[in-house]
């Protein structure tokens, strides 16, 4: 078995994957929309703090509390596709894409638990 340290240092190795995500309220369809350069970083954190019971979107904790944690689906929706252009840069792809799930899901709105557009999650 490995140890916690092995383990610390196998997650840090992983490479980090930059993309748009979704939390799914599979009953009413709502979702929090994020984004990150590092996916899994706030996918576990909000697992984490959802089933604490201390997430900071009230609306979200509320309804994970009222249909339990099998009504939630943590997906991944689009990855940033790496190119080897010069000119490319991670932060102005993974802007784009937020700009097309934004548009496509509109999580500001009563379909979603966004307060803002401000999707984006270290």
């Amino acid at each position: 078995m490995a140890t916690k340290q092995e383990l610390k240092r196998a997650y840090r190795q992983q490479p980090k994957v930059a993309g748009v995500f979704q939390i799914k309220n599979t009953v009413n369809g709502k979702v929090l929309l994020g984004s990150s350069l590092n996916l899994n970083g706030p996918l576990n954190s909000h697992k984490f703090l959802l089933k604490s019971g201390v997430h900071k979107n009230k609306a979200l904790q509320q309804d994970w509390h009222t249909y339990g944690p099998a009504a939630f689906v943590f997906e991944i929706l689009e990855e940033v596709k790496f190119t080897d252009e010069p000119h490319f840069k991670l932060g102005d792809e993974l802007t784009l894409l937020e700009a097309i799930w934004l548009e496509e899901l509109q999580p500001c709105s009563d379909r979603g638990y966004n307060i803002t557009p401000n999707i984006r999650q270290a």
